[in-house]
């Protein structure tokens, strides 16, 4: 599968924890392991809150394609 996020690079970058994510979220830690290893993708919404709480641009989250 393609990884097709950049949510655990995002992550590591500003020094914070899947853990941490998933408690911000009100989400499992599982849930948000499965978008840092890209096996599920978290739907739009989300990703648009992934955004708003690491202060970047949604875009920064998202792969380019090739």
């Amino acid at each position: 599968m393609a990884n097709l996020n950049r949510i655990k690079v995002v992550l590591v970058e500003q020094q914070k924890t899947g853990k941490w994510l998933s408690v911000q979220l009100g989400k499992s830690t599982c849930t948000v392991s499965k978008w840092c290893s890209n096996t599920t993708q978290p739907d739009l919404v989300t990703l648009d809150k992934i955004a708003t709480l690491l202060n970047v641009d949604i875009r920064e989250l998202i792969m380019p394609s090739k």
